[in-house]
């Protein structure tokens, strides 16, 4: 049997060298793709490395006699039943343990490989985050740069914080203030199960508790009873004063109502935000009323889920993101993917149900320990 290996730049031209050397009958054996040349660990480039094989002596079947046909004993029969099922029965198993082992395999993408290895496992770190692959790389070039300045060898240590510092700096030129530094009327917005009633309470504490203002609620859930109720229940623990608004009218009643206040904080429903039309209704309630507008999103929630909800809200429009459930995933690369891709900034993270407690304020150097969180840093 003539075997030969071919190595090629493309796939295309591997086979084509294969045809050209053994022709049409050449059985491929084996294909890789494989990374060969570059400097010191760099510049490597991708090549495709087949394993091709022709029978110089093939066996020509006879052809075929019709004959009587044979009978069997009855046992040979059973005996080739057992060894055609045994057969079966190890294929499915090795072919069910092959999905297992895919579904628990995050892909890698290939330039990962093309750094050097202490930057390869700061890349990693930050897949595993789920950070996009358009800003690992983007990331993965700054970090390359420092890496070549670098006057000694880096360590992975190195590299974490280099990688920290590019995070921070990528996440500042976006704006991240506190219920103090913001306007007087502010709504919370978000999905069901985001935790928005919950977040506004916090939001009323820590405006009357820490920086002593004068705060009024207004709610515009009219669909739950039991987020009326769980708000009132807040109102009077805070002995804050609330208003129900069923329509633009009420709205616009509260409003006038709480004039001479410092803070106004308005609540609304947990609708399903993939529907543009209760979107269009909020923009319709708040009316001319000069507000800043808080998304609430659930970290925990699916990142494409969330980014059809940001999408949608841009009709409203939002100022600043507001992460929820902090606390209900360890995969934080969604908030530094929605601050950087749509450009806004973030208020406050929850990450529990005491209110006040748990939240905190939001800053780039905060997201970027989220994300860059490990025992190794």
């Amino acid at each position: 049997m003539n075997v030969k290996k071919i190595i090629a730049p493309t796939m295309q031209a591997a086979l084509a060298k294969v045809k050209d050397e053994l022709g049409d009958q050449a059985v491929i054996l084996h294909s890789k793709m494989i990374y060969d040349g570059g400097f010191l660990g760099l510049f490597k480039k991708k090549k495709y490395e087949v394993i091709a094989a022709l029978d110089e002596n093939p066996v020509i079947p006879k052809p075929t006699v019709k004959n009587k046909q044979r009978k069997i004993p009855q046992q040979a029969n059973v005996e080739v039943r057992q060894a055609q099922t045994g057969v079966a029965d190890n294929v499915l198993a090795e072919l069910a343990t092959l999905k297992k082992e895919l579904k628990t395999v995050k892909r890698e993408p290939f330039f990962i490989r093309h750094f050097p290895e202490p930057i390869q496992a700061c890349l990693l770190h930050l897949q595993k985050a789920d950070v996009a692959d358009q800003h690992i790389e983007e990331i993965g070039q700054q970090l390359l740069e420092k890496w070549r300045q670098s006057p000694t060898p880096p360590e992975q240590a190195d590299v974490f914080s280099w990688c920290k510092n590019i995070m921070i700096e990528r996440l500042g030129p976006f704006q991240y203030k506190e219920i103090n530094e913001m306007k007087k009327y502010i709504n919370v917005v978000g999905p069901t199960g985001a935790g928005k009633t919950t977040t506004l309470a916090k939001l009323a504490a820590v405006a009357v508790l820490e920086h002593k203002k004068r705060v009024a609620l207004i709610t515009v859930d009219t669909y739950r009873i039991a987020a009326i109720d769980q708000l009132k229940t807040y109102a009077e623990l805070l002995q804050l004063p609330l208003e129900i608004a069923y329509d633009q009218h009420d709205f616009s009643e509260a409003i006038k109502k709480f004039a001479d206040y410092d803070l106004v904080l308005i609540d609304t429903a947990g609708r399903n935000y993939r529907e543009l039309e209760f979107v269009h209704d909020l923009k319709g309630m708040f009316g001319e009323t000069e507000m800043e507008t808080l998304l609430a999103l659930p970290i925990s929630m699916k990142e494409k889920d969330l980014e059809i909800i940001v999408n949608h809200f841009q009709q409203l429009p939002f100022n600043y993101f507001l992460f929820t459930k902090a606390d209900e995933t360890r995969s934080y690369g969604a908030m530094y993917n929605l601050i950087v891709d749509n450009q806004r900034g973030v208020t406050y993270i929850t990450t529990g149900q005491e209110v006040p407690d748990d939240m905190i304020a939001a800053s780039p150097e905060r997201i970027a320990h989220y994300v860059l969180e490990d025992e190794t840093i």
